[in-house]
């Protein structure tokens, strides 16, 4: 009796791995993408001053104003570009705001190209609204990542979005700036709406303050919007609070289905969100700086296990690998290592087709756990033998 579309969306995968491990107790786990440290002080007592003040009421669907002209000073101070907080929009949540952009574009029938593989919950948003998705997957030659531009732009021919999730959930993967120019110029040319999945964008390993993109070239009333969430750079995946940067007439309309969907994002959790972005600058530099160690650690562990192809990826904060014996079937693969060493994992099959015969290492850990899940894969591999 529930519409038909849902039928053909995939449960999740990562889900099944962890309730195969139900009830046991010793478990190392990497399958989440979220790391093992909690919201630092500093963000988590502004939330505290908020509820003990009472600031526990609606608010504007937008979000509050002193936050969405935080998010402007952030974006336009990260991007050199002068960004105005009416292009801001305030959401509960990163894939909140994918899911407003998606019921804000997409009729029926509208086609979205999507590179891939891709966290499942960004071509599943469009398929609920009865959008055909044209997936197209990035290549790996020796574990490391790069897309085909032209079969992108071929896949775009006649689509009303494009989305690119870069740096990528889960492969790392990092679309160079050339590469972004063109697409740009490309959906400016045809008309089409650039969806820039920016969840990772300061999680990159060469130095730069955040991963290419085209922010500071658009104009302010083109068809590009970037959806962004406070979870992973400042620790607060729990917290449920992101944002988007759209054409102003966008933003405006997007009033209404902010209203249709949650109302507005807690005012307490807002409250926080203001401090994570105006003193956060120092955190997020340590937890790249710490990102990046574990990055190395692990890349280095893995690929000196026999049968093993893995390689550091540029950015994010997973690393994307083969192994033997995950070929076929990585979903019962990934069961069989937690509930034969409790070693948890995200099989590859969870996002999509493409990721098939590999799984994924979430590395926002401590060195000590990583070490402890790499002795848990050999002890795995070598009982395989």
């Amino acid at each position: 009796m529930l519409r038909t579309s849902l039928d053909s969306l995939p449960p999740s995968r990562i889900r099944e791995v962890a309730n195969a491990a139900l009830g046991r107790e010793d478990l190392v786990k990497f399958w989440f993408g979220e790391g093992d440290l909690p919201t630092p002080a500093f963000i988590r007592e502004a939330a505290k001053r908020a509820l003990d003040a009472g600031d526990t009421f609606y608010n504007h669907n937008l979000g509050l104003q002193e936050l969405r002209e935080e998010i402007a000073r952030y974006a336009s101070r990260l991007h050199d570009v002068t960004i105005e907080p009416e292009r801001v929009a305030v959401t509960s949540a990163g894939v909140n705001a994918l899911s407003l952009i998606a019921q804000a574009l997409l009729d029926p029938g509208d086609r979205v190209a999507i590179v891939t593989p891709v966290w499942p919950n960004v071509t599943s948003i469009p398929r609920i609204l009865g959008a055909e998705v044209v997936r197209v997957p990035l290549s790996a030659h020796g574990g490391r990542w790069s897309l085909d531009l032209d079969r992108l732009l071929d896949a775009a021919r006649g689509a009303r979005a494009v989305i690119v999730n870069s740096p990528n959930n889960p492969t790392g993967w990092t679309m160079p700036q050339p590469q972004w120019d063109a697409l740009a110029a490309f959906c400016r040319r045809h008309g089409i709406w650039l969806v820039a999945d920016d969840a990772y964008e300061r999680l990159v390993y060469d130095g730069a303050p955040h991963a290419p993109g085209v922010l500071a070239q658009v104009d302010a009333d083109e068809r590009f919007i970037s959806a962004n969430t406070f979870s992973k750079a400042w620790s607060m995946t729990g917290w449920r609070l992101g944002w988007l940067i759209a054409p102003r007439g966008f933003v405006a309309q997007l009033a209404k289905l902010i209203e249709f969907n949650t109302s507005c994002a807690p005012p307490f959790v807002q409250r926080a969100g203001i401090v994570a972005l105006r003193d956060g600058e120092p955190l997020v530099r340590e937890t790249v700086a710490r990102l990046a160690r574990a990055r190395d650690l692990l890349a280095l562990r893995l690929s000196a296990l026999p049968g093993v192809e893995a390689a550091a990826p540029p950015g994010a904060m997973y690393l994307f690998f083969r192994i033997p014996g995950a070929s076929d079937d990585s979903l019962a693969f990934a069961k069989e290592l937690v509930t034969r060493v409790g070693l948890g994992l995200a099989p590859g099959i969870a996002f999509g087709p493409e990721g098939e015969g590999y799984l994924r290492w979430c590395f926002a850990a401590t060195e000590a756990l990583i070490e402890e899940g790499v002795r848990r894969l050999q002890a795995f591999l070598r009982s395989a033998r």
